[in-house]
């Protein structure tokens, strides 16, 4: 038995089930994702107009301790970057800037976590379906060979054909399952890319007003002082 023989008999042992199997397993995992990611997306947003009013208040009084333990007690995307900022505010616009900036990394690093899962499965889960589709195909195949002996009548192909084509359409069940795993996958990524948008574009918002505080206090000069906290 050559190498072809041993892939193709393991393949037929293997069957199509165990694909079926698997995307459904992989639909399920997606729509674990796609719950568990909009979950924790609600849970570090935030109203941002009346925070950013607090915010200004806070900030042109000059209660920087007090702004950045409000921000912190927020708990959201947003007021992490911007408290970012405000901690090394005493050191300058482009530290503060610099600061956010990596606060805004960040954060994008934990909302972006586990959405490659669901960008590797709209892409390769048809594939996945494909692959079930050969394998049926191979069976049928292998069917069609050993089906009909040689010298039988008419009937006995038109039989046999028929059995072959039926397995074919069984077989691209497995590529139409593929393809309806792998299009919610693609619609829950790009809803979830939207929402990491729009939170880091909120802390893209408070980071601007911390760099006009900044920003202000350095066109003081330095003979300014910043009103006690309190």
């Amino acid at each position: 038995m050559d190498t072809v023989e041993r892939v193709s008999h393991l393949l037929l042992q293997a069957g199509t089930a165990w694909i079926l199997w698997l995307l459904a397993a992989l639909s399920l995992a997606s729509v674990i994702v796609f719950i568990e990611r909009l979950i924790t997306y609600r849970a570090v947003s935030i109203e941002l107009e009346p925070l950013s009013r607090a915010l200004a208040e806070e900030l042109e009084a000059g209660h920087r301790r007090a702004a950045i333990e409000r921000l912190r007690r927020a708990g959201a995307v947003a007021p992490r970057i911007a408290a970012a900022g405000l901690e090394l505010a005493s050191r300058g616009a482009r530290a503060a800037e610099n600061a956010m900036r990596s606060a805004t990394a960040l954060e994008r690093m934990r909302l972006e976590r586990r959405l490659s899962f669901l960008a590797t499965l709209g892409n390769n889960a048809p594939f996945v379906g494909l692959l079930g589709t050969v394998i049926g195909v191979i069976e049928a195949f292998e069917a069609l060979g050993h089906g009909a002996p040689e010298g039988a009548g008419e009937p006995v192909g038109a039989v046999a054909s028929q059995a072959v084509m039926a397995a074919v359409a069984e077989a691209l069940v497995a590529t139409a399952v593929g393809i309806l795993v792998a299009l919610p996958a693609i619609a829950a990524y790009n809803i979830l890319q939207r929402r990491v948008a729009t939170l880091l574009e909120s802390g893209e918002v408070l980071s601007r007003l911390v760099l006009a505080y900044v920003g202000a206090r350095e066109d003081a000069g330095p003979g300014r002082e910043e009103p006690r906290d309190g």
